[in-house]
């Protein structure tokens, strides 16, 4: 796309955050030199740098980039476009579709019930939703044949092992439409209604038939296993998961931008989805996936919608071991139990994950950075997103990072990382 000279002008300033307004929210971590918490401010420009060439290669339109230390923020920036082909430039308070890093926000949600003693995470799911009694598991009459995209082989079912427990949503290890034949045939018995609430539609998934048995897998079950944990926030506390949120979580912790919807008044600071053509371009998407298109179905495992300033409080908040401004969400254990792994060697090559990674309660865990080729600290864990946003608490260097785009680039996530830890000078 070939832009006039004055764009360009403009193009330049905005890679280079000259003309990015600060965020208008009042609740923002404290902002402090990078090298009075031992980062270096030149290395941080690579962050900077590296953005800007995977803008000039049509990987991504634009960016807000974050890093936290010793719970003060060291740099951020925006950088290219929040919509492209309306040039509007990448603002900080910009609003990013979170994904899959809604998950952590929801695993959190239940971790506060259990302190409150109204949930354990052994609880099979039918103490909460009686419908998730007697689970089946899918098992192909030719265990060899391959799935053929639309089509549903013969099968019969066997009874679970065992029921499927809170754990098992929150670590992905519980099989429930997690990619495989049952999922497929979850689609046919129980659709995803985007009109439902969460009340109506988990209900449904009681009788769609795992894709193996509890506990013996680590396989991502994308929406369903962390939206059943939404209903069970809901029916735990007696408040919708919107609600709860936004009473338990988000007020206290000042995310003024953090919803399952964005209203008509923040509609225009709504960052625009692009995704990558196979000639290697960026194609602007016109709305919402349809998973995502809903005001009524709270999903707790894809749903929510922030800023960086928002998401980056959230995840201070873990790395302070459950505190922010005096806002004490979780206690110091229970945080350390969230970061642990909880499923042995599941989550490895089997799993088609490195070596050196666990799982814990929603987040990945850095067991050996060298194993696992990331430069993330030990004991590290976070989440990341569809559409490219991740986030990474590192107490061993005490260090958080956030990465906000809305294109999915593979390589930016590591790179990210890359460049963060290079900037690590003390």
């Amino acid at each position: 796309m070939k832009l006039p000279a004055p764009v360009y002008l403009l193009a330049f300033f905005v890679t280079f955050g000259v003309m990015a307004p600060l965020s208008l929210q009042a609740d923002t971590l404290p902002e402090t030199r990078a090298e009075s918490v031992g980062l270096s401010s030149e290395r941080l420009e690579r962050i900077n740098d590296l953005i800007e060439r995977y803008m000039a290669d049509q990987q991504i339109t634009g960016a807000v980039t974050m890093v936290a230390r010793h719970g003060q923020i060291a740099h951020v920036q925006s950088q290219g476009w929040m919509d492209r082909e309306e040039q509007k430039p990448m603002r900080r308070d910009a609003i990013f579709r979170m994904a899959s890093m809604t998950k952590p926000v929801t695993a959190v949600a239940i971790l506060m019930l259990l302190e409150e003693g109204k949930l354990r995470l052994s609880d099979p799911v039918s103490t909460f939703i009686p419908e998730f009694t007697d689970t089946q598991v899918a098992v192909p009459v030719d265990e060899t044949a391959r799935l053929v995209p639309g089509e549903i082989p013969d099968h019969y079912t066997v009874p679970s092992s065992r029921e499927i427990t809170l754990r098992d949503l929150l670590t992905h290890t519980s099989g429930l439409e997690s990619g495989g034949l049952g999922g497929r045939i979850g689609n046919t018995i129980a659709p995803r209604d985007t009109k439902m609430s969460l009340e109506q539609y988990i209900p449904t998934l009681g009788k769609v038939p795992l894709d193996f048995q509890p506990g013996t897998r680590w396989r991502y079950s994308a929406l369903a296993g962390i939206e059943v944990l939404g209903r069970v926030v809901e029916v735990a506390s007696g408040m919708t998961l919107d609600r709860f949120l936004q009473e338990r979580l988000f007020d206290p912790l000042g995310m003024e931008d953090t919803a399952f919807t964005v209203p008509a008044d923040k509609q225009s600071r709504l960052v625009m989805l692009y995704e990558r053509t196979d000639e290697g371009q960026l194609e602007r998407s016109e709305g919402n996936p349809a998973w995502l298109d809903t005001t009524t179905l709270f999903a707790g495992g894809a749903g929510l919608y922030s800023t960086a300033d928002d998401y980056i409080r959230f995840a201070q908040m873990l790395a302070n071991g459950g505190e922010l401004d005096g806002q004490r969400i979780l206690g110091l254990r229970t945080v350390e139990l969230m970061a642990s792994n909880h499923i042995g060697e599941l989550y490895g090559p089997d799993a088609n994950r490195a070596e050196g990674l666990g799982f814990g309660l929603a987040v990945e865990v850095v067991l050996d950075p060298v194993k696992a080729d990331t430069r993330r600290g030990p004991g590290s864990f976070g989440w990341g997103g569809a559409f490219g946003t991740y986030y990474w608490v590192d107490p061993h260097n005490d260090l958080v990072g956030l990465l906000m785009v809305q294109t999915p680039a593979d390589e930016l996530r590591p790179d990210f990382v890359n460049a963060v830890a290079q900037a690590i000078v003390e």
